[in-house]
């Protein structure tokens, strides 16, 4: 059973940092993709960043030159290196990868960035 546990979250003040990590149990090898989304109140959720088979890595507009996305596949391991925040990324962030062609998630972990 493919299992996706995110870690990393908290609170922090505008202009700051966190590390998001995501292991991803159960999936052995096959994962094809492997992003982060995120879902403030009364807002859809989106993608803020995800990369390939290739480890060519996609960016929401709004988090480019702040966010970096990285993983190990050996470790079946996902980060989200997060500078510069902003109180309007504070939102719950969810792990997702696309193992087998079947969309998995995690339980999320909230961001709050305030002062």
């Amino acid at each position: 059973q493919v299992r996706l546990v995110e870690s990393g979250g908290g609170l922090v003040q505008p202009g700051g940092s966190l590390r998001l990590s995501c292991v991803v149990l159960g999936s052995g090898f096959g994962i094809r993709s492997m992003g982060w989304y995120r879902q403030a109140p009364g807002n859809q959720r989106e993608l803020v960043a995800d990369i390939g088979t290739g480890d060519n890595a996609n960016y929401a507009d709004s988090v480019k030159g702040r966010f970096t996305i990285s993983g190990d596949r050996v470790k079946n391991m996902v980060y989200l290196q997060m500078n510069s925040l902003k109180p309007e990324d504070t939102a719950v962030y969810y792990c997702s990868i696309n193992f087998s062609g079947i969309r998995y998630w995690g339980r999320g972990t909230q961001v709050t960035v305030s002062s």
